[in-house]
């Protein structure tokens, strides 16, 4: 026992006293900490520096503050918002037809664009001091999720000059002469920017660019003045083939000194009028049959002012840093609404179209096989919009969350691409068909293209959302990175020291708690509610600790070789990004008063989150390079085993049947999908079959038994079935007019398209149902 203590007093005295501590723990980790830092680029650093931390953060502590995230209030829009809602934008949606844009004009109708600069849906995010709208994310991100509901093509035009560009980036940096010259008419659609960043060397490596500006003296409307000279080469540049102005990004040199002692200045943003002498716009791309314009630009010893520059002078070689901070907020919107379209279309009008089809007298959304991709349908579905609302939440709060908007494109594309393949196995033949009566196929067609923008999944994946998050999120490794590169020694191993010690502390309660919780199933966590969602938030708790715990041993032991572990790395992202979707769907229950008609949703989606939590920490014990700590990872937090599991059957078949019932379950989980109340429109015809056929349920029963029992043929169809149900007295006089004209709205709904053999040779699509 005086041998325990004495060591206790021993350890004591190491760690309580200062001098002590940093010679014999402090200095020799600081040494190893320098040698294992990986190392970083400028371009590195400037975009882990980017952005904000805000509920990330809480995850990667090991103790989320539910109580916190809970008491987050839900943005509402504002009487002005609500307004351009009800009306310019239910005005344009009633213009678009995504069939004709895209077979017949290959870009949107005259009047179509129109309507996009009257009403100004290119200046959501400008200031109404320049003539913007000034909308919230809140807005923006509702306004471009609706009108994708309707048109792939129309969503990516308006939301391109909401997002990173010109626009964004003026707003943020650019000088006030800048904004006064260039933002009213960007407001009004006098102006139509484009950003010209990815080129034929860099798309996801942005930073490597090889397109170059050197600072030189020139003519300018006839006067010499200090400029850059420019060569660049761009593609799969959006709206490039319309745009006024182009933003330009290159890296910056100036090797005659004209600006400082710098040679290398970086990468530079600079807007340009594309009428500019030497400016060059190429040709179209055509990306996925879609018709939004999306082409090249390239230039060759063009000279521009150095005025030019977005934000002047002082920000020459600073783009990088104003890309990423622009980045982080734009990627949290654009995309994931272009996603959040896809879940909400996928889940109204399959859940529609699963009624309204029949196969062997029943419809097809009764079959097992097709309720299993049903419930995905709907489980994915309600996280989508769940990760859509907390995300758009951080950024009314003002903050720019780098991380979570990582997390936040990468998974929502993602489940955005699982919904629309399981809406096509649904549809099978109605969704292959293209054709006016198809509302899946454009979005199948163009959901590709999300996922390779703005910095393509597996790179988002594999190296930004753990590459950047294990540093910005963890409570002490970017401060200690920052210490480690401090040029005064001493000072570094001072700040270091303070450092150490909480970091210390930080992992070992990490370690307990982590492991009492594999002890105990984190039956004795917090939970903020009580319920049939408690045992979430205490599992959700528990896989926060694993993830800190093994997020600090694989820096320790792998330390610069982690970022080259992508595998290894990517599951760990993997595991913040499912504690973040299963922080949004706890939220958004909560936030719409915990809807008992929902709990069929909410557990298939975090039952869902948790089993891919599992999945990836299975990987990571499993390919951890040093074995013996993987394994003892593995005993820490999952002493008994990783056991979550699949989403039950009996979720999916819920989510399935409440799929095919119309009613105020359905309109809240699709409430941004557009449909038109008319026969012959692409969305009205499933929706008015899917409608009526439910108010006609009893008189379809009728007919149905009529045909099992013989009395009615079961080869008929439609008004022939209406007039043989009324002959032999199964349906009345009125019952059975009812009934025929609701078989004409469900042969519609069934039908698919079909077009001359001659015409289609010609390029003509003139469609006919059948």
């Amino acid at each position: 026992m005086s041998i325990i203590l004495i060591l206790l007093l021993i350890i004591a005295v190491i760690l309580g006293v200062p001098d002590i501590r940093r010679k014999l723990i402090s200095k020799p980790a600081f040494k190893f900490f320098k040698r294992v830092l990986p190392p970083m680029s400028n371009t590195e650093r400037e975009a882990m520096e980017a952005g904000d931390v805000w509920w990330d953060g809480e995850l990667f502590s090991g103790q989320p503050d539910w109580f916190s995230l809970l008491k987050t209030k839900v943005p509402t829009f504002t009487a002005e918002e609500q307004a351009f809602i009800d009306g310019p934008l239910e005005e344009l949606l009633a213009a678009l037809d995504d069939f004709d844009i895209n077979a017949h004009q290959r870009d949107l109708p005259e009047e179509v664009w129109a309507l996009i600069k009257k009403h100004r849906f290119f200046a959501m995010i400008i200031g109404k001091e320049y003539g913007g709208l000034d909308f919230s994310a809140a807005a923006n991100s509702h306004i471009v999720s609706r009108i994708a509901t309707r048109s792939l093509t129309a969503a990516v035009t308006i939301m391109v000059p909401n997002s990173l560009g010109p626009g964004e980036l003026l707003t943020h940096y650019g000088t006030m002469e800048q904004k006064q010259y260039w933002l009213p008419g960007l407001a009004k659609g006098d102006e139509i920017p484009c950003f010209a960043l990815t080129g034929p060397e860099a798309g996801s490596d942005a930073g490597s660019i090889p397109d170059t500006g050197v600072i030189c003296k020139g003519e300018f409307n006839g006067e010499e003045v200090v400029g850059i000279r420019l060569n660049w080469s761009k593609r799969y540049i959006t709206l490039a083939p319309v745009a006024t102005v182009l933003g330009l990004a290159f890296k910056l040199y100036d090797p005659e000194h004209l600006l400082g002692d710098k040679e290398e200045l970086g990468i530079t943003c600079a807007l340009i009028p594309t009428k500019h002498e030497g400016v060059e716009i190429g040709d179209r791309h055509y990306p996925l049959t879609q018709a939004f314009m999306n082409g090249t630009t390239y230039g060759k010893d063009v000279f521009i002012p150095i005025d030019w520059i977005i934000g002047g002078q002082k920000y020459a070689g600073k783009g990088w840093q104003m890309l990423m901070e622009c980045l982080s907020a734009g990627r949290g919107i654009s995309l994931p609404a272009l996603a959040t379209a896809t879940g909400h279309n996928a889940q109204r009008f399959t859940g529609a179209y699963a009624f309204v089809r029949h196969q062997f007298g029943l419809p097809i959304g009764k079959f097992e096989g097709v309720q299993e991709a049903m419930g995905r349908i709907g489980g994915l579905n309600y996280s989508i919009e769940s990760m859509r609302r907390l995300t758009v939440t951080a950024l009314c709060e003002g903050y720019s969350p780098s991380v979570i908007t990582a997390m936040t494109k990468y998974h929502m594309t993602e489940m955005g691409r699982q919904v629309m393949n399981d809406a096509l196995d649904v549809h099978a033949g109605k969704g292959i068909q293209m054709g006016p009566l198809n509302y899946l196929a454009s979005t199948y067609m163009g959901t590709p293209i999300s996922i390779t923008v703005e910095g393509a999944n597996i790179l988002t994946r594999n190296l930004m959302i753990f590459g950047q998050g294990a540093t910005r999120c963890h409570p002490y490794v970017l401060a200690e990175m920052e210490a480690a590169a401090n040029e005064d020694e001493d000072a570094g191993l001072r700040a270091f020291d303070h450092l150490l010690i909480k970091h210390i502390g930080f992992a070992a309660g990490n370690t307990f708690s982590a492991f009492w919780h594999g002890l105990t199933g984190a039956r004795f966590a917090n939970a903020p509610v009580s319920g049939e969602t408690t045992k979430y938030y205490q599992q959700l708790s528990r896989m926060s600790r694993g993830l800190a715990l093994c997020a600090d041993v694989s820096m320790l032991t792998m330390g610069g070789d982690l970022k080259r572990k992508e595998m290894i790395s990517a599951r760990l992202g993997d595991v913040l990004s499912h504690l973040y979707m299963a922080s949004a769907v706890l939220k958004r229950f909560e936030d719409d008063g915990r809807q008992v008609a929902d709990l069929p949703f909410v557990h298939y989606a975090l039952a869902n989150h948790l089993h891919a939590i599992g999945v990836a920490f299975s990987g990571f014990f499993q390919n951890f390079p040093n074995g013996f700590v993987g394994g003892l990872l593995k005993f820490l937090v999952f002493p008994f085993g990783i056991r979550y599991q699949k989403p039950d059957d009996s979720y999916a078949q819920a989510i399935a049947d409440a799929m095919m019932q119309p009613g105020v379950a359905r309109e809240r989980h699709t409430f941004l999908s557009y449909w038109k109340d008319d026969a012959e429109d692409v969305t009205g015809h499933m929706e008015l079959a899917f409608v009526r056929m439910h108010e006609l349920q009893d008189v379809y029963k009728r007919v149905q038994k009529a045909q099992k029992k013989g009395t009615i043929s079961s080869n008929l169809l439609g008004a022939e079935l209406a007039e043989a149900a009324l002959a032999n007295d199964v349906l009345n006089a009125e019952e059975a007019e009812q009934f025929g004209e609701c078989e004409v709205l469900r042969m519609r709904a069934i039908a698919v398209d079909s077009f001359a053999n001659d015409e289609m040779k010609e390029g003509k699509f003139n469609a006919k149902p059948i």
